[in-house]
């Protein structure tokens, strides 16, 4: 088993069961203690887990919101078909709003080229990213810019919001579950993703497996204020039809 591999099952261990040892794994995959230590920093580097004395701890547990930078090397490979499949969800033209996340992001880098499309984002990051497009309209919405996700809050940006209509809104969620519904550690910008829903025609969530299950500090959504739910074949199946059973069609990629 690569070390890769290995990480990405102590990470799913980890928000399984909220918490994993060290000498427990060690005798599990038959490696050194030394060998998990190793793999734990890893995935602490990356974001995911924090380390506590024997084992770790996943950071959804301890309300920790990691930082851009840190997530945007997670789950990748999920990500890439989650953005691919979402492209089926754009309008020909018209307005389309991206929610900051890494998930959105990676949409933003796929736009196609032969669509006449203003993309109204919060995001500066994706701002960026769009800036080049010669088929686009960016439209970024300004306010107070958090440092951790690049985002922009606070009623600057509610404001522009309420004044804007989309045809679709891509949503990016940091907890998904069928009892809290979608939610997010920061209640600023839980605000700013309630007045994007609110501004689309249509919303399409999209959120890697990892991130079902998961509760955080603040709602911004119930499931049936969502249309579409774009995740990846990681999702179990009984909780993919829960999830569909309050609302939106769910789309494995």
């Amino acid at each position: 088993m690569y070390a890769e591999e290995r990480q990405q099952i102590i990470l799913e261990r980890a928000r399984a069961k909220g918490r994993v040892d060290v000498t427990a794994l060690a005798d599990e995959f038959t490696v050194t203690t030394e060998t998990i230590r190793r793999d734990l920093t890893v995935l602490e580097r990356h974001g995911v887990l924090r380390r506590v004395h024997g084992g770790a701890i996943p950071v959804e547990r301890l309300g920790f919101e990691p930082a851009l930078a840190a997530r945007e090397g997670v789950m990748t490979a999920e990500k890439e078909r989650i953005a691919k499949a979402a492209v089926a969800e754009l309008p020909d033209e018209g307005t389309i709003l991206l929610d900051a996340g890494t998930t959105t992001a990676r949409l933003a880098e796929i736009l196609p080229a032969d669509r006449e499309l203003t993309v109204v984002t919060h995001s500066v990051s994706i701002a960026l990213t769009l800036t080049t497009r010669p088929n686009l309209t960016v439209m970024l919405v300004g306010g107070r810019l958090r440092s951790r996700t690049l985002a922009s809050v606070d009623a600057w940006a509610l404001q522009a919001l309420q004044d804007t209509f989309v045809e679709v809104a891509f949503i990016a969620s940091n907890g998904v579950s069928a009892d809290r519904g979608l939610t997010t550690p920061d209640s600023a910008e839980a605000m700013v993703k309630r007045a994007a829903i609110a501004s689309a025609r249509r919303t399409v969530l999209l959120a890697d497996h990892t991130k079902v299950g998961n509760d955080h500090f603040a709602r911004f959504a119930n499931l049936s204020d969502i249309d579409t739910f774009i995740t990846d074949a990681g999702i179990d199946s009984a909780v993919a039809a829960e999830i569909a059973a309050a609302g939106p069609t769910v789309i494995t990629a």
